[in-house]
Parts: structure tokens; sequence; C-alpha cells
């Protein structure tokens, strides 16, 4: 009984503890299955934050540059998926992961596989291009090699392979009825056999007649084919030559209306294949009039032409099946640059249009051009950009007594053992499109396979063409989905090729879709900006068709004109409602208003950041005091209009004339000194390669500075003596080694080195300033070379950097780390943030005052030892921007930047604009390229590039001050700046 008694109360403590288990299990189910949780994150800056970010929505995180947003989307969530995914790799990769540093974080749970679209140019390898990076490509060469016709280069027709049944078929179609005609296969030519020996081995097989040709001219007299029965006549005293003699199979006659005559002659031509090498020839034999020969091949052939049965490797300039032999694939050569050989294709033949005849030495050349010129009616005195194809061919390829420049260039290269004929030839070498391939990669037998569509650009509606996989390369991507919106297959091609089709549109309607219609597929890899290949690789995603996975993407809108942005974040909206979880960091203010959820992070940046500030609706961060997004948002606080805009003076302007490099339309450009010019429009619409590849590239070949790659092809630039000095700050990086640094590149380090190298310990122990230096030996750490991190070689993954374990991180030897300025050693240092360095090194003006340049550009939360491969397009662009600052310029400097704003918040681009402005007080002329309505409005100038991209771009929409633009309807840009400026 005492037991039976004592049951219930030893039980009913634990019934209490199951129900809390069973609602603490409750509990992370939910989390698991509902939310992404990240409990305790403390990577970096951040403050040991708590986030709960629902799934299958789209969230932003957003925050001044340097809050946090990074270290929680990218270093802490992105991450930790990345850390997991490992972690399910083989041993190998496995035995480096205790070493590998995990997320400074408490918990994360519900976390999806992760998919991170960066902001991070694309590969530097020739080869990758729009259509291979997007998948596009590949499915281009299943569809050639299925659905794809191979079209002889001799008659245009299509080349088929015969049957048996498809020669009767056609022979009963092609001949009227009751023609007669003999069916042969060719005559037997074996190498090293003789005619006559060819003959008894005919007669040994039985067949005893032959059907010999008349000559050219005897048929041409009405001569007709005739029959040699070799039983009747002797091997030796056949005398037709082999060319015209043919092996009677079967003498018929066309009779259409009867399959059994179809049947004999299909029956017959089987044989004539067998016998023939799977060739057959139909000699028709008329009473009267020329006789015809029609051949058949059971071989994939046609005018004398044998061609290859298309597969995907043949449309492949990756694999030696399908890469042109010449250029190896590349569609490149080296060889004579045309641009070289005519630098201003303005100027005619008579003025001199090919520089290497101006010499005195060269001019009877030139002589020798005129006077055939003469002779073949070539106009001497129009510009050669104007002179017909052919005409130009006869140019480069002479006639007669003129060599033409290709006779030139290779009488030098005969000469090429003599030095000055070879400094002469090398001013005219570049790289040229393949002339075997003619730029298009592939072997000729994979241009001959192509598909039919529509006529792009024909003013009728049902124009087709034939494109092979070069041409349709060439095309835009909205020029390519047109093309296969519309393309003609049969109906047995639709079904085996519709899968595929139904691929390429998807693929092609994406790149639209995100704003790179402009773009064409074979565009390279590595001319791409960082934007363009985060969208690209944004569609490849897209392409893949996953669900249930966590996209994280790094500020997809850089590079969009506002235009564009809806189409964007129309495409992350779909990723949403297939049941992805999609997490942008971003500042763009359409993209948080189509948010789900915002996630602001603040309040500052650095050690002021790393704080969840607001997370909530776009409406609700309207009204939330603690928001600093949320008070840009609501208009409580605004970058301000210009009072008043800088005079423009008339005589003080650099013109650019007749730009028309890639799609620039014959510009005439001014650009104002001693203003604010911002240059925009649309993506593709021309802004770079006015502004970079044309402005600056002229200019520093004026100046007389060295500048890599071509100068964008223009009539000439005026204005250029007015400015000393031209500067271009883009995002490239400023360095590529872990020891290079923000107060390296600004030049405070070696003052910093200096004043420890002037305390009394290290003047006692003997150390200078490179002591103190990790890029030199001495005072650093030898095991790291001063890199604070080794590299472990991974083989098939990427390369870890892992902390080195002889100074854990701090770059230096320990003796060198015990020398201290005010407390600190150079590695505490070298961890402070710009910020706290300004206030340590207060009275310090030789550092102060580099390192101010840095709080007034918005990095003032950088470490000053945060290695340069670490930073950002923007940061790094800000960098150098602070860099120009600190300098104590001599004379007029010309300032020209790309998207400076990347990875700004609001805040950021209020102190940019002051920067801005401050070179500008000081002197100077600042050009930007943007697409940011708060500095497109607080410019002196805008000049706006469009109406659209690609070659629907290149003219001049509008010039003037904001709000003359914002008057002008043909702009996209004017409806958008006419809502900011009000």
């Amino acid at each position: 009984m005492a037991k039976t008694t004592q049951a219930p109360t030893s039980t009913a403590p634990k019934t209490k503890t199951s129900r809390k288990t069973k609602v603490a299990a409750d509990t992370k189910n939910r989390f698991v299955g509902r939310d992404l949780v990240v409990k305790g994150a403390r990577q970096h800056n951040l403050k040991g934050i708590d986030v709960t970010i629902p799934k299958r929505q789209l969230v932003v995180v957003t925050g001044p540059s340097g809050s946090g947003k990074s270290s929680l989307v990218f270093d802490t969530i992105y991450a930790e998926g990345q850390r997991r995914y490992v972690e399910s790799l083989s041993a190998y990769a496995r035995q480096f992961l205790d070493r590998m540093d995990k997320p400074d974080v408490d918990l994360i749970t519900g976390l999806a596989p992760a998919i991170a679209i960066e902001q991070q140019t694309g590969t530097k390898n020739p080869r990758s291009t729009v259509a291979t990076q997007t998948e596009v490509y590949d499915y281009l060469r299943l569809l050639m090699a299925r659905v794809g016709t191979t079209i002889s280069p001799v008659s245009g027709e299509v080349v088929t392979r015969d049957s048996p049944r498809s020669a009767a078929e056609a022979v009963q179609a092609a001949l009227p009825a009751k023609t007669r005609f003999y069916l042969c296969f060719p005559f037997p030519a074996h190498k090293g056999v003789k005619k006559t020996q060819e003959l008894d081995a005919l007669r040994a097989r039985g067949f005893f007649r032959l059907v010999a040709l008349p000559t050219d001219k005897q048929a041409a007299k009405g001569a007709q084919a005739e029959v040699i029965d070799l039983s009747e006549i002797a091997s030796d005293a056949v005398r037709t030559p082999v060319a015209r003699l043919y092996v009677l199979v079967d003498r018929l006659a066309t009779d259409p209306d009867k399959d059994a005559t179809t049947n004999r002659i299909a029956d017959s031509v089987e044989q004539a294949f067998a016998e023939g090498e799977e060739r057959a020839v139909v000699i028709t034999a008329p009473k009267e009039g020329p006789f015809e020969v029609i051949p058949f091949s059971a071989l994939f052939e046609r005018d004398g032409m044998t061609f290859e049965e298309p597969t995907p490797q043949l449309f492949s300039f990756n694999s030696p099946l399908g890469a042109c032999p010449a250029c190896q694939g590349f569609g490149r050569v080296p060889g004579v640059d045309p641009d070289l050989v005519i630098p201003n294709p303005e100027l005619s033949l008579r003025q001199g249009a090919l520089a290497p005849f101006r010499t005195e030495q060269w001019s009877s050349h030139q002589r020798a051009l005129v006077r055939i010129a003469g002779q073949e009616g070539i106009d001497l005195d129009v510009p050669y950009t104007l002179l017909p194809k052919a005409q130009k061919d006869l140019v480069w390829a002479g006639k007669g007594e003129y060599a033409g420049v290709n006779g030139f260039f290779a009488y030098l290269q005969k000469k090429q053992y003599k030095m000055h004929y070879r400094i002469y030839a090398a001013r005219f070498r570049g790289y040229t499109r393949c002339p075997a391939c003619d730029g298009f990669r592939l072997r000729p037998q994979a241009l001959h396979v192509k598909l039919k569509g529509p006529a792009l650009g024909a003013s009728a509606d049902d124009a087709t063409e034939w494109f092979h996989i070069g041409e349709l390369s060439e095309l835009t991507t909205a020029d390519a989905k047109a093309f296969f919106d519309a393309v003609e297959l049969s109906e047995h091609d639709q079904e085996v090729a519709g899968r595929l089709l139904t691929e390429v549109r998807k693929r092609l309607t994406t790149l639209v879709d995100v704003g790179l219609d402009y773009l064409t597929l074979d565009r390279l890899a590595m001319t791409l900006s960082g934007g363009e290949t985060q969208r690209i690789n944004l569609a490849t995603s897209l392409g893949s068709s996953l669900v249930g996975s966590l996209y994280v993407l790094d500020e997809p809108t850089i590079g969009l004109h506002p235009r564009d942005n809806d189409r964007l974040i129309t495409i992350l909206e779909g990723l949403r409602d297939i049941g992805n979880t999609v997490l942008v960091v971003e500042h763009d203010e359409q993209m948080m208003r189509r948010a789900d959820q915002i996630i602001d992070i603040g309040p500052g940046s650095g050690a002021l950041g790393g704080e969840v500030m607001f997370q909530g609706s776009f409406d609700a961060a309207l009204d939330d005091p603690n928001s600093l997004t949320g008070a840009y948002l609501s208009r409580r606080k605004t970058i301000p209009v210009p009072e008043s805009r800088r005079e423009i003076d008339p005589e003080r302007m650099i013109t650019v004339k007749g730009a028309r490099q890639h799609n620039l339309k014959r510009l005439d450009v001014s650009f104002p000194l001693d203003v604010i010019t911002v240059v925009t429009g649309v993506s593709g619409s021309g802004k770079s390669t006015l502004v970079h590849s044309t402005l600056y590239a002229a200019l520093q070949r004026i100046k007389g500075n060295s500048f890599e790659g071509k100068v964008g092809a223009h009539d000439e630039i005026t204005g250029a003596q007015l400015v000393e000095t031209v500067e271009m700050v883009d995002q490239s990086p400023i360095g590529k080694s872990p020891r290079s640094n923000p107060v390296t590149y600004i030049k405070a380090f070696d003052a910093i080195r200096e004043l420890l190298a002037s305390t009394h310990q290290a003047k006692v122990r003997g150390y200078r300033a490179g002591t103190f230096s990790f890029n030199v030996p001495g005072g650093r750490c030898e095991t790291c070379q001063g890199e604070g991190v080794v590299q472990v070689e991974m083989q098939f993954l990427a390369d870890l950097y892992l902390e080195c374990e002889a100074c854990h991180g701090a770059r230096f030897k320990q003796d060198v780390l015990e020398i201290r300025f005010k407390g600190k050693n150079i590695a505490e240092i070298l961890d402070l943030t710009v910020d706290e360095a300004v206030a340590f090194f207060k009275g310090q003006k030789r550092v102060e005052k580099k390192l101010k340049t840095l709080q007034e550009v918005g990095l003032g939360y950088l470490t000053l030892g945060q290695p340069s491969n670490t930073l950002s397009g923007g940061e790094a662009q800000r960098v150098k921007l602070a860099a120009h600052l600190s300098k104590t310029h001599q004379g007029h400097t010309l300032y020209l930047f790309d998207e400076p704003t990347t990875g700004l918040h609001f805040d950021d681009i209020r102190k940019l604009l002051a920067a801005f402005n401050a070179l500008v007080e000081a002197g100077h002329t600042v050009v930007l390229i943007e697409h940011n309505l708060d500095v497109i409005k607080a410019a002196d100038w805008l000049i706006d590039i469009g109406p659209e991209g690609g070659r629907r771009g290149g003219f001049v929409v509008a010039e003037g001050t904001p709000e003359q633009v914002a008057l002008v309807e043909a702009s996209h840009t004017a409806p958008f700046l006419r809502e900011a400026l009000a």
C-alpha cells in the first residue's frame, strides 16, 4: 500500500518536467520551422544582438556604413551557413574546421541553405562570357546540336544525309515522269591500284557496264552519256579518265504514281551506297537536250565538302573539338590593330588616314594607293569611315602595284631580323579579331550549323534570316530574347527542343528583367562592373529555380538607374514568392518601400554601431524615433537641395568632340570646370564609355601619362590645357595584399611608425621607423611575413586564410610589441578605428590631419589596420578620395568618380557631398558617374545619356542644371529628379 500511495507523488514532478520539455521543444521547432533566429551575435562590432528574421519574406537590412549590416548578414548568418555546408564535405576539408573562425554568435536556428550574391567583380578568365556564366550558352550548344540546320557555304543549301528511301523520293520528285536515267556509283579509285585492276575487280563483282560522261565542251555541243559494256571491250581499251566514269547499277525511268518504281529505285540506291562508299549518282538519259547529274550521299556532305554531324562539343570554344585552331577559342589573336593603323577614320585617304604610310620612308605606298584609287574609282576625299566595305577591303588587301596594308605588314614581317623594321611594326601591333573564325571562337564546321529566325531590324515583319551560334552570341540579351521568342522550328524540332527553348527564354527574360538588356551574350565577364556581375549571378540563381533557400544579396541596385530598380525588385519578390527567404543589404528607398521587413542597424558606425535600432514594416520605420533610416525616409532629415548652383563659365570647359566609342553616337559633350558635374542615364547608355574610356583616357595621353588600354574613338578634346592633372577615382582595390591597409594608403602610417621609433625604449633598443613596418623584414613576424594570417591551399576548394599561430594575428615580433606609445603598442594602434585614432593622436598634427580626411568621407568606423583586400569597392573609392583630400595640390585637378555612393547610407552621402564641395572650393573640378538622386539633385550641372542602354543609347538626352533637366520629357531621369527636387 505504501508503494502504491507513493507512486503518484513520485511521478507528478516528472509529468510537470516533461510538459516543460515539450513546451521548450515546441518553441524550438517553431523557430526551426518558421523563422531564422540569431541570438547573441557579437561578430566584429555587433553588440550581442538578437534578431528573428521571418522566412519566405523580403527583408532589407540597412543602416550607416560600418554599422554592422554585413557583419550580421554575411559574416554571421551566411558564414555559419557555409561552415555547416563544409562540415558535410570530405575528411580533408574537415581537418581545417577546428582552426576556422566560427561566427561569434550564441545560437542560429532555422538556417536554410544559403546562397550569397555579393558585390564582387567577376572572373578574370577571358573565356568566361555573359552567356557561359548564365548557362545560356550551354543550352544554345544543345539546341544547335539537336535542331540546328547545316548550311553549305558554297551553295547556301541545306546539308542532309541521304537514305535510299529519301534519295528515291527525291529522284521521283525532281525529274518529270517517264524520264530515263542511269543509277550509278562513282568509279572506285583506290590508292596504288591501276584502272585496269579496278575494272577486273568490278567484273568479278558482277558490274559489267560503265557510264562515261562527255567532256564539258562535248556536253555543250549536245553529247550524251555513253554506256560501256565491259563484256564487249577489254579493260585496257577503256580510255575515258576515271573522273568521268561511273559504274552502272540499274537503268530506270521515273513514275511518281507507282510505289513499285520508288521501291526499285530505293533498292538500287542502297546497292550503290554499299558499293560506292556511301555515294550514288543519277545521270539522266534524255532523247535530246542536255543531261543532268544528281549526286546522293549517305555521308554528311554537299558541294564537294564533308561536314561534321553537330554535337554539343562542336559548339564549345572551351573544347579542342570546337575551338578555332588559330585563336584557341579566344576570338582574338596578336596582329595588326586596325585602330592603330587608322587612328582617325574621319580622315580621308588623301589626308593620310593610313598612319603607317605617313612617314617619308613609306610614302611610296601612299602614292601607290592614290594611283590605284583613281583606277578603281575610290573617292580619296571622303572620310575613310564612309567608304563602302568593298573599297575598304581593297585598301587592306591591295591590288596591282599597291601592296595593301596586309601586304605592307607581311613585308615588315619578312624583314623583322632588322631592328628598325621590328620597332616600326610594333607600333601597330595589338590584339585583333581572329581572321580564321572572324572572332566567333569556333571552328568553321560549327559555324555552318544555323537556326532560322526573324531578321532583327528588318522592315518586313515576316523577314527571316539564318544565324549561327557566333552571330546569336553577338546579340544583346533583349535582341536574343526577341529572336528565340519567334524562332522558326518544325513541329518535330519543337518536340525535340521544346524544353531547351524554354530554358533559354527563361534565362534571357531574367537578364532583361534585371536591367541587363543592353549586354551582348559574348560580353567578357572580366569587363563587367560589380553591379552587373551581381545581377548576372542573380539571373543564374533564378534559372536554377531553387526553393526553400536563403538568398543573401549585397546592394543589388548598385549601377541601376531608378527606372530599372522596379524590375529588379519584382525579381526578388518572385524569389520570395516561390518559397525562398531573401535577405538584402541595401540603402535604396524603393527597395525598402517594397520590403516585407526592414532591419535598421546603428545608431552609428564602428564601435558606435552594432545594435538593432528598428525592425518592422516600412510604415512603422517612418515614425520610429530610434531609426536614422526612418528619419530620412520620412523626410524628418534630408539632404538639402543647394540654395544656389555654381555659375558655369563657357570659357572654362573641356569639350569632347565626335565621341563614338562603343554605342556613343558621335557626341559633342562639354564638361564645365570649377563645378560638380554628374553624368547619369540608364545602365549601359554609355556613361563609363564617355567619361572613363574617352575623356579620362584621352586626357592621360594628352598629358603624356601612361595609360593601359585603348582611348575611346573621338575627333578631338579641347580645353585640356585648363587642368594640370586628371585623377580617376574608381572602385578598383587599393591593394591586393593583407599588408596593405587604409592607413598606409593615405600615408599616415609613416608618421605613426616615426612616433613609435621616437620613444625612449625604441631608441635604447636601436629600433628605427622601418622596424615597425610589416612590409620589410626586421620587426615583423616572419612566419606570416607581416600578414597576420597564413594561407592553406585547399586544392579543389577556395584557399583558407587562418590566423598565424606564431604572432596570433599581431603581425609583429614580441619584442617589437613591447614598445608602446601612450600605452599602446603597434598592433593595438592598428586595431583602433579611425574615430578612436583621431582622439588617440590628438596633438600629433601629421597623423591627425590625414586621419580626419577618412572621417570626412564617412570611414571613421574602419580600423587602421584593416586589410585593403577586405574593403568593398565603395570603401576603397572613399579611401582614395581621402588620400586626395589630404594632399596639397599644385594646380587645377579634374577628379572623375565612378558611382561613389556605392554602399553609402543617406547620412554618409551627406558627408560625401561635403567632401566633393571641399574639392571644388579648393579650386578643382569633380565629375561623377552616378544614379543616386541625392547626388544628382546636389550637382551644379547634369549630363543625361540615353535614352536606353546598348545600341539604343549613346545620345545626350539632356544637359543643364538639375532644374532644367527635370523638365525634359525624353529623359528617364527627369520624373525621378522632379520628385527629388520637390
